[in-house]
This record gives C-alpha cells, sequence and structure tokens, in this order.
C-alpha cells in the first residue's frame, strides 16, 4: 500500500512513521545527518550492498561512527520487506545522525553517540514514460571546501530545494545545476546525461557533487554494450545542442528529460536502451 511504511530502530520494528530523534539530539540540532537510498523492485534490490557501504562512508565524512555493518543491515533490510505484501515496491532508506556533540560535529570527545534507523517506504516505480523538464537556476553546487559533498548528507538538500523551487516557479520539474565554474554537475536532485550522435556523455566528477551509484551502472552497462560514454566537461550549450537527455538516480534509475530551457527532446533510443541495461544487469544483482 502507498505510503505503508515500517521503521527499524533502537534494535526493534515500528509500523509506521515513527519519531527517531529528540530536539536535543545533534542530527535535528545542527543537521549532522547522512542517509542512503536503494530499491526493492520485483524481488530485486540492485546494489543494495554499495548503497549501504555508501551509508557508512558518508557517516564517516559527517564525522560520526558508523554502528551498523553491512551485512548487519542487510540482514535488517531482509527482514523488514517480509513486512509488506508480496510484489510491494519499496524505498531502502538507512539514515545516521550525531546524537551529542558540540556546535560543531559530533566527535568521540564530546561524547559521540549515533543515531540510526532503517525506514523501508512502499512506494511504486515512476512511469517508464514520466519525463522531467529542465530550466537554469542561479544557485550552484557547492565545493568540498566549503560543504560535505563526499557524503549523502540532508543538509546539502536545502539548497537543492530552492533550485527546484525557482526553476518551477517558471515551468520547469527540475534544475540543470553548475558548478562553481558555471559547467554542468548534475540536476537539482539526480546525476545527468546527454547524447549527441550516438555517444553518451556526463559531467565528470570533480567533487562538487555525489557521483551516484546509479551513474556508475549506466556508464559500466553502457560501455559493455558497445556504447562509447565521456565523462567530460559539460555546458549547457552542450545540452542545447544535444539529441537526448536523461536523469540518473536510485528513486526512478532512468527519468527521460523532454526540454531544457527551449530545447526540446524526444525520448531517444539510448535513454531506452539505458533502462533495458539497467533492469538487465539487475536480474543478476541481490535479489530478496
Amino acid at each position: 500500500m502507498a505510503g505503508e511504511i515500517h521503521t527499524f530502530f533502537d534494535g526493534s520494528w515500528y509500523q509506521g512513521d515513527v519519531a527517531v530523534m529528540k530536539a536535543g539530539d545533534h542530527g535535528a540540532w545542527l543537521g549532522s545527518t547522512v542517509f542512503d537510498g536503494a530499491r526493492l523492485v520485483n524481488g530485486l534490490m540492485p546494489d543494495l550492498r554499495p548503497h549501504l557501504e555508501r551509508v557508512n562512508r558518508s557517516a564517516e565524512a559527517m564525522l560520526i561512527k558508523p554502528t551498523y555493518t553491512v551485512d548487519q543491515m542487510i540482514e535488517i533490510v531482509r527482514e523488514g520487506v517480509t513486512k509488506f505484501a508480496p510484489g510491494e515496491a519499496i524505498y531502502i532508506r538507512p539514515m545516521y545522525w550525531g546524537i551529542t556533540g558540540e556546535a560543531s560535529v559530533v566527535e568521540p570527545a564530546y561524547g559521540g553517540g549515533t543515531g540510526f534507523c532503517m525506514a523501508l517506504e512502499a512506494m511504486e516505480m515512476p512511469a517508464e514514460d514520466a519525463a522531467a523538464t529542465l530550466g537554469k537556476t542561479r544557485y550552484r553546487r557547492p565545493t568540498l571546501d566549503v560543504a560535505v559533498c563526499n557524503a549523502k548528507t540532508g543538509s546539502l538538500y536545502p539548497n537543492n530545494g530552492r533550485m527546484i523551487a525557482e526553476v518551477r516557479a517558471r515551468g520547469f520539474t527540475n534544475a540543470l545545476v553548475t558548478d562553481q565554474l558555471g559547467n554542468v554537475a548534475e540536476s537539482a536532485t539526480a546525476n545527468i546525461f546527454m547524447v549527441k550522435d550516438g555517444e553518451v556523455f556526463t559531467p565528470i566528477a570533480n567533487g562538487t557533487f555525489l557521483s551516484g551509484l546509479t551513474r556508475a551502472r549506466h556508464i559500466k552497462n553502457l560501455r559493455a554494450d558497445g556504447i562509447t560514454v565521456h565523462e567530460a566537461v559539460l555546458t549547457y550549450a552542450d545540452f542545447e545542442a544535444a539529441d537526448e537527455v536523461f536523469l540518473s538516480g536510485n528513486f526512478a534509475k532512468v527519468t527521460p528529460v523532454t526540454q531544457f530551457e527551449d530545447t526540446h527532446y524526444d525520448i531517444g533510443p539510448i535513454t531506452k536502451r539505458t533502462r533495458e541495461l539497467y533492469w538487465d544487469w539487475a536480474k543478476t544483482d541481490m535479489k530478496m
């Protein structure tokens, strides 16, 4: 059932969107939260282990000590998905946050303490033809010297939110975002690819955005299929000249883009092929 949630917290499972943070927790007060997302779809949990490995790396980047091993989290997920009806599509969300500390970060010297929960939520995959439209935004991705860009942290998302609010006011559904040098980094919610003359291009990872696991999977799958993929410095002009554009992220895997400002695109063959390759590969990865 859409919206159904089961939450693992403090060693036990609870039905519903239960409260897991206190007002005095460092995560609630000062934003020391990290999370990740994986999917259960048709009995498949593609790249679950890498997503759980990344949430532990994100915690360490935020100077929080991870308290669960990847294998322990996999067992928690396997137990949790049995609480849903068979065939339900589920979003898998592990989270860590700091509990005690001073006004900067959580460190053992400050008393430490790590909160953890695993929230599983019934959430359907978007339709294959559910497309995005992109607008330009004046807000940019931060760099590692001013933000924790090497973690999937909740503290980065308010910046993404104002990007989306800005472009939605102009009729677009998402933003095409640049780094501090004006080169394209990603969209406000997902990594991005473009196609030109049968070859695929994606912004080269430069530390300003999270180079996603699904992004890496698409690159590997496409290259194995004989399609040339370039990780390159790209500008708005490159996307204006593109033949196809699509987004890449765990939530939808592949989202076609049909418009960037005044430029329109068809949902093309390589966008469709990327999705086919992903789900063909997923059948070989982790299952329930």
